[in-house]
């Protein structure tokens, strides 16, 4: 059975599940920077964070309270990435769990903390504090769409999805948002997502989906290379439902597994199209290589390209680039066996320019959105990225802050 869309849907869509999005200062003009996302009951929790080894304050707190136990929600700061801090850092985002559970009359270790914007600064804590009381009073079934927007950084929009699926009868819905368009690269980027569910299942159960689920959503997207301090993923699930405990063996379980993914796939795509200064998205595929690693070499390499990525920026369909980018990239590659198409249409055959005439290639390149399947024909490992192009205008906004 697929995924029924849920119009307008986010993170307060799953049952039991409510968020709100308020301004308590961080930012100036007025503009929201503080979001909570609550559950009605304890939830399980699997979250994934970033691999950088700078990590901020909130990740460092976070992945603690992430493996204690049952979660009630997440408090979320924009504006200010509590990041290399220091030792004051990580008493201001212990200082925001423990003031978001006193308002829930909860423990500290039941709350999750993210922030993200500058680093380097400390947080307004008495504006926070403040903020955290007024977003309590606040909360809402209908408040995800505010809350998505309480993120926001450099996105130009808010970013939200969600799904449902049926489970032994009853409705199950997976909700999110997300918020990233700079520093954006595999392992995580400078990124924030949560999602909520009210599916019934057990904590080891959904972390092993959550992991697959970023394995293929999260860490196949690339804009600039760039992996930052604060990057989560956090998914709750209530169990309020009421199904069946979700276990492998479930036969809805695949279903489960295949809607989590798409909404983590979908809010993925939507940070990339929102990334800094882009005018192309562009869907790399790597097939046909001597393993999957080899293919995942491949493929991030022609991602991660400057040159290649500016000339997608200029409209030119540059494969010797591609061809360059391919045998630096540690994949095993046979120069005589490579095949490259864009959008389908052949431009390079055994190695070598096809028969394709340029102006055709050119007319593709020249679209906001387009595939290059890469054919390496040493094996039959495959790997796909979504990336983007690399702009003047990109450059403009990060050339100071």
């Amino acid at each position: 059975m697929e995924a029924k869309v849920i119009k307008d849907g986010g993170v307060s869509s799953a049952l039991g599940f409510q968020a709100i999005g308020i301004a308590c200062g961080i930012k100036p003009e007025g503009e929201k920077d503080l979001a909570l996302i609550v559950s009605d009951v304890p939830a399980e929790v699997a979250a994934t964070f970033t691999t950088n080894l700078v990590k901020a304050a909130p990740v460092k707190v976070s992945m603690k309270h992430s493996r204690k136990g049952k979660v009630r929600g997440v408090v979320v700061n924009a504006g200010c990435a509590n990041a290399c801090t220091g030792v004051g850092g990580i008493a201001d985002a212990k200082r925001m769990v423990e003031h978001t559970a006193k308002e829930f009359k909860s423990k500290p270790t039941e709350w999750l903390v993210c922030s993200t914007g500058r680093i380097g600064t400390r947080l307004p804590m008495p504006l926070v504090r403040k903020g955290i009381t007024k977003a309590a009073a606040k909360l809402s079934h209908d408040g995800g769409t505010e809350a998505a927007k309480a993120i926001m950084t450099s996105d130009t929009r808010r970013k939200e999805f969600a799904v449902r699926i049926k489970v032994n009868g009853r409705k199950v819905t997976i909700g999110g948002m997300a918020k990233g368009a700079g520093m954006i690269h595999p392992n995580m980027a400078t990124m924030l997502c949560f999602i909520t569910t009210d599916a019934c299942i057990d904590k080891a159960t959904l972390r092993a989906c959550v992991d697959d689920a970023v394995e293929h959503s999260f860490n196949r997207i690339s804009v600039d290379g760039d992996t930052s301090t604060n990057d989560t993923v956090i998914v709750m699930a209530n169990g309020l439902s009421g199904t069946n405990l979700l276990k492998s063996y479930h036969p809805q379980f695949d279903n489960f597994k295949k809607a989590l993914t798409h909404v983590m796939r979908k809010l993925a795509r939507l940070i990339v199209e929102d990334g800094e200064g882009i005018t192309r998205v562009v869907d790399v595929v790597v097939k046909g290589a001597a393993s999957a690693q080899d293919a995942k070499l491949a493929a991030l390499a022609v991602a991660k390209s400057e040159l290649v990525k500016t000339s997608w920026t200029g409209g030119d369909p540059n494969w010797g680039r591609i061809m360059c980018a391919l045998g630096y990239s540690g994949a095993r590659i046979r120069e005589e066996m490579v095949e490259i198409y864009y959008d389908g249409l052949s431009a390079v055959v055994n190695g070598q320019p096809s028969k394709t005439p340029h102006a055709k290639l050119q007319k593709l390149v020249n679209r906001p959105k387009f595939t290059i399947t890469i054919h390496l024909h040493t094996g039959s490992g495959e790997y796909s990225i979504l990336t983007t192009d690399l702009t003047e205008e990109y450059v403009r906004i990060n050339k100071g802050e």
